[in-house]
């Protein structure tokens, strides 16, 4: 393996480790915070890591005329997302959380299939398809009256962030480079969730130590540090595949981490759906485009 593949593993694994690390914690974060202000909270505290590490790079500032579209991307990637996903693992697993979490490149190319007219494979479709079979065993091993709303939360979660996605190839497009995009991004995500600030300062004041140093961690390191890293990782890979593969690591890790931190087990149809959909994938990013 060169150098240059190493360190594109090294910083790959080390993003990907870091997002797995946001399912439990969170978890351990709303035992004082509530869904909304503790979204407000974390993107504040990842922009303002953002601005530094940017302030370093020395990034451009936008065009005001593509100041509209940050809010956009940020109200999707962020704004949008940290409510979903909040409210989402609220009634989940972080094993759970994450698996449908996992799906969201599989919708980002259904998307850019049709905006870019991006071509998917017979063999594509059929792991798309997959992939939704293991949603519903998901949704539906309790029962088909017991869906967990958690999970449709979370699927709203993958479905916003299927369009932040969109709009940073738009950026991307436009001149913007990955850390450009993820902080102003970030910080307009953070402003339009400045509604929920007066609340959000209340239940900091109120918090211990350990909910305030994991609400630090998420804004710093999944939220901040891993985004950076991932640009990192991408302007060193030759192909994209080399860093987005890792991405399939993250439901595995979430899994041991939510053990460890929460003792949380899974239930059957966590690995039964979850497999599936790791599977589905798998082909997917291999096969299918």
């Amino acid at each position: 393996m060169t150098a240059n593949k190493k360190k594109v593993f090294g910083l790959a694994f080390l993003t990907v480790f870091l997002w797995a690390s946001a399912f439990p914690l969170t978890k351990v974060a709303q035992e004082q915070f509530t869904s909304i202000p503790l979204g407000f909270l974390r993107c504040s505290a990842a922009a303002i890591f953002l601005m530094i590490i940017g302030k370093l790079a020395k990034i451009r500032l936008p065009q005001k005329k593509h100041i509209p579209l940050f809010f956009i991307s940020g109200g999707l990637g962020f704004t949008m997302y940290m409510i979903t996903f909040n409210t989402g693992i609220l009634t989940l697993t972080s094993a759970t959380s994450s698996i449908i979490i996992a799906v969201t490149p599989i919708l980002t190319a259904i998307v850019a299939s049709k905006l870019y007219k991006e071509k998917i494979k017979p063999i594509g479709w059929c792991a798309i398809a997959s992939a939704f079979i293991g949603v519903l065993i998901l949704l539906l091993w309790e029962g088909v009256f017991s869906i967990n709303i958690g999970l449709i939360w979370t699927l709203g979660a993958s479905l916003v962030f299927c369009g932040y996605n969109i709009m940073t190839r738009k950026l991307g497009s436009m001149g913007y480079n990955a850390l450009e995009i993820v902080t102003y991004s970030m910080i307009c995500g953070a402003i339009l969730l400045g509604f929920w600030a007066g609340e959000g300062f209340r239940q900091l004041s109120g918090a211990s130590m350990s909910h305030i140093l994991a609400l630090i961690y998420l804004g710093a390191f999944p939220s901040a540090t891993a985004y950076f890293l991932w640009g990192k990782a991408m302007s060193f890979a030759e192909r994209t595949s080399e860093v987005t593969n890792f991405m399939f690591v993250t439901p595995l890790l979430s899994t041991i981490m939510g053990f460890i931190i929460l003792q949380e087990v899974p239930n059957a149809g966590t690995f039964i759906g979850g497999a599936i959909i790791i599977i589905s994938i798998v082909v997917f990013n291999l096969k299918g485009k």
